[in-house]
C-alpha cells in the first residue's frame, strides 16, 4: 500500500499504477464472491422455508402463515451478515475472503459495520435502477470500482497476501 504523501493531502492508498496487484483480477473475483455470498444468504432461508412447509402440515395449514416473515427475515439477514463480515476485522465477506479481496475506504482504512451495511443496499438500489451500467463502469476505471464504490467511497482490492504474491509472480 502506498503511504505517499503530497503537502498535506494524503492520496488514494492504492495506486493502481504504481501497485497494479491489488487491482489484478479484482472484478471477476468479486462477481464469484458475490455468487458465494449469495448462496450463504439464501441457504438458511430456504432451510426456514422448507421447515415451514412441513411445520404447516402438522398445523393443518396454519403454520403456512410464517411464510409471511420470510421476507423480513431475509432482510435482516442479509443485512446482519454483511454488517458482521464486511464490517468486521478483515473488511471481507466469506465470498469476498474466499477470492481473496477486501473493501476499503478510498485512504485504505478498513470498513465499518454501518458503512457496509450502506454498501450493500446502495448496492441493491443501483443494481435495481441500473443494472448494466454498475457493473460496466467498473471495467472503464482502474481501481475496478462499481457505481456504489464511487459514492461511498470505497474501492476493493486484492488482500496483502494475495497482492505480495501477485507481486512475487511478476518478478
Amino acid at each position: 500500500m502506498s503511504e505517499t504523501y503530497y503537502g498535506d493531502q494524503r492520496p488514494y492508498a492504492y495506486d493502481p499504477y504504481a501497485e497494479p496487484e491489488y487491482f489484478e483480477g479484482v472484478l471477476w473475483r468479486r462477481v464469484i464472491a458475490f455468487l458465494i455470498d449469495a448462496v450463504i444468504i439464501i441457504a438458511p432461508i430456504v432451510v426456514a422455508a422448507i421447515l415451514i412447509f412441513v411445520f404447516g402440515f402438522i398445523t393443518l395449514g396454519l403454520g403456512w402463515y410464517l411464510y409471511g416473515l420470510l421476507s423480513p427475515a431475509y432482510v435482516i439477514w442479509a443485512l446482519a451478515y454483511t454488517g458482521l463480515t464486511l464490517g468486521g476485522a478483515q473488511s471481507s465477506t466469506i465470498g469476498m475472503r474466499t477470492m481473496g479481496i477486501e473493501m476499503r475506504l478510498w485512504h485504505g482504512a478498513p470498513m465499518y459495520p454501518l458503512l457496509a451495511v450502506l454498501s450493500i443496499v446502495l448496492f441493491w438500489v443501483s443494481v435495481s435502477v441500473l443494472t448494466p451500467l454498475v457493473v460496466i463502469v467498473g471495467l472503464f476505471n482502474a481501481r475496478r470500482r462499481l457505481l456504489h464504490d464511487f459514492v461511498l467511497g470505497t474501492v476493493v482490492t486484492n488482500t496483502e497476501e494475495r497482492a505480495a504474491s501477485l507481486r512475487h509472480y511478476r518478478r
